[in-house]
């Protein structure tokens, strides 16, 4: 992987740790996803 996109994958994860971090438990229960996911969640939706 080359170091441009490495950090693109890194600002990616981090904006959606970032967005999902700012939702409320409830929220995040409604979108089926708990706090213990997020980073699950952010590094699939980096790829």
């Amino acid at each position: 992987m080359n170091i441009t996109r490495a950090l693109r994958s890194y600002r990616s994860y981090r904006s959606t740790v970032n967005e999902l971090d700012r939702l409320s438990n409830r929220e995040l229960a409604d979108l089926g996803i708990s706090r213990w996911d997020i980073p699950a969640v952010a590094r699939q939706s980096s790829r």
